[in-house]
């Protein structure tokens, strides 16, 4: 199968080459954890599988009761407490601290509850029961923190227009250094194919620059001595000299980076609905828990181990973790769903306000097409020449700078060579 060598491929395989290159190969879900990610996974992994060995384990009868219910107590506390100790830690923390009534909190006095219910000899035990709720709900942590890591990913790929450096001309001589030690009045050199790495001025040289990162506008610009040249754009041409004008913190590529970085924080209906709804739930569901576990034994003589395995099951039922997390965690891999497609959504309410929308308009140039043309072909009526034709054409639009006549032109000067 031979190479495509149509315009279209070249320009993405030309824009490809400026960006970095070829694509790398996508990486497995494994190797696109960080180090503390896989810790996690194989921590849960292996409480996972101690606990369905033990799960297994015949215990009754391998001893007497209520020798059994203590054995089963000690093994199952294992998986429970390497799978969850964080979770208790950051219940104890939020005690100290006074955030009580979080999800940690929930689940570690649910499942708590749950192993404590061997104090009491009537009720049936419920170890078992209270580290699969731990196991499983880290499970559910495993993968939510697995979504938000990919999605912030996609989000940073496909905003990858800070550069690493920028060269200042220092002593007649150029230092690379983090843009962000640049100040404003320094002078900067910026080579042909790499980034603008902060706002300034231009003092000398003229060149393109590709500022379709930035703007959406396909065509290059043209940047003479005494033209504005913004942060993230690509100087295709020549050297230039620049003149900073504001520091990094202000420049126009570390706006939009922030943009993209704080979009959590706008966020749709739904999530602030979620956010109240979880501040007045929480303290509801522990204090009607409490009532049932408490009110029964005391008012009308109920057995309090009953009572109590029946207000920890509530807890554990209502805790709203799931409600909690899934909405959020669903906009927020929309907007990295988006990105992975090249889509810059700034917020959960602009992807909130996308699902209302029925009719979409678009800026053709640099939006749909790339704004650059070419003749392919040239259909002249019966008895004219294709090449008088062409050439009658490229005098007519000799003076016009407009894209398509510059594209009928240069067909002309390419046939002329070929003659």
């Amino acid at each position: 199968m031979s190479e495509c060598s149509c315009h279209a491929c070249q320009q993405d395989l030309t824009t490809a080459v400026r960006q970095g290159g070829t694509k790398e190969k996508p990486k497995s879900p494994w190797q696109t954890l960080d180090p503390d990610q896989r810790k996690d996974a194989i921590r849960v992994g292996v409480a996972l599988l101690l606990f369905f060995v033990i799960l297994l384990l015949p215990i009754d009868s391998m001893f007497p009761q209520p020798t059994a219910l203590y054995v089963e107590f000690a093994l199952f506390l294992v998986p429970y407490l390497l799978a969850g100790y964080e979770v208790l830690i950051g219940a104890a923390k939020g005690l100290v601290k006074g955030h009580v009534l979080d999800e940690d909190f929930l689940m570690s006095i649910a499942t708590v509850g749950a192993f404590a219910l061997v104090l009491f000899p009537d009720s049936d035990p419920h170890m078992a029961e209270g580290a699969a709720v731990m196991l499983f709900f880290q499970v559910g942590e495993l993968f939510e923190g697995y979504a938000v890591a990919k999605s912030r990913r996609s989000i940073a790929d496909m905003m990858d227009i800070a550069p690493e450096y920028a060269n200042v001309r220092r002593d007649g001589q150029l230092v690379q250094v983090s843009p962000d030690q640049v100040q404003p009045g320094d002078v900067i050199v910026v080579k042909p194919g790499e980034r603008v790495p902060l706002d300034g001025r231009i003092l000398s040289g003229t060149t393109q620059l590709d500022t379709a990162a930035l703007t959406g506008e396909s065509v290059p610009r043209t940047a003479a001595p005494g033209d504005d040249c913004i942060s993230g754009c690509v100087n295709l041409t020549g050297v230039i000299e620049v003149q900073v004008t504001k520091p990094f913190a202000q420049s126009t590529v570390q706006r939009i980076l922030d943009l993209v970085e704080n979009s959590a924080q706008k966020k749709a209906r739904a999530e602030s609905f979620i956010t109240r709804f979880a501040r007045y739930y929480t303290p509801v569901v522990v204090g009607a828990a409490l009532l049932l576990a408490v009110i029964p034994p005391l008012l009308l003589g109920q057995s309090w181990s009953e009572w109590i395995q029946r207000g920890l099951i509530f807890l554990v039922v209502s805790c709203p973790c799931a409600l909690v997390i899934s909405v959020p965690l669903s906009f927020f891999g929309g907007i990295g769903g988006a990105s992975r497609l090249g889509i810059l959504i700034k917020g959960g309410n602009y992807l909130e306000a996308l699902s209302k929308v029925d009719t979409v308009v678009f800026d053709k140039t640099g939006t749909l097409t790339s704004g650059s043309f070419e003749v392919i072909q040239v259909s002249p009526a019966e008895g004219v020449c294709p090449q008088d034709l062409l050439e009658t054409a490229a005098l007519a639009e000799s003076y016009s700078d407009h894209p398509i006549a510059l594209s009928v032109r240069r067909a002309f000067a390419h046939q002329a060579e070929a003659v």
